[in-house]
């Protein structure tokens, strides 16, 4: 994603915040980071192990589990029946989410700088009318996917 940082940066910077919890960066966590890192959506557990086929699906949930703990990978929910995951948004970039309300399929956009900036501002002014402080925001449009329509 254009405003992240490259792989390779990915990678090392994955290893360094797995290290920070007392986690090594296996071989099976790095395919991980790099099936999530070659996708441009949250994807779920049986997408990632159809991109990667050399992955065990139980292998597959503690070690996102623990990518979760560093701080690399962060779950989307979506629904009850739609769990997916992808990289954490400091190493990608900012973006939000297109939701497929049937089917669950996820698309990541994202603004152009001034949209989000009057995105921000809006949800500043809404923020302060309930006396809340926003540390981060992320939207999920929900609609229907072409494949769905």
């Amino acid at each position: 994603m254009s405003d992240g940082i490259t792989t390779g940066d990915i990678h090392v910077a994955v290893e360094q915040r797995l290290g920070r919890i007392g986690q090594r960066a296996t071989a099976a966590r790095r395919s991980l980071v790099a099936v999530l890192a070659a996708t441009g959506a949250p994807l779920t557990i049986p997408e990632i192990l159809e991109r990667d086929d050399a992955l065990a699906q139980s292998s597959a949930y503690r070690n996102l589990t623990a990518l979760e703990e560093a701080g690399a990978v962060r779950k989307v929910v979506i629904g009850d029946d739609h769990t997916r995951y992808e990289l954490a948004e400091d190493l990608t970039g900012h973006h939000h989410h297109m939701v497929c309300g049937d089917c669950g399929a996820v698309a990541d956009f994202r603004l152009a700088d001034t949209a989000e900036a009057a995105l921000d501002t809006a949800l500043a002014h809404a923020a302060s009318a309930v006396d809340f402080e926003i540390d981060n925001h992320s939207l999920d449009i929900v609609g229907t996917c072409s494949a769905c329509a």
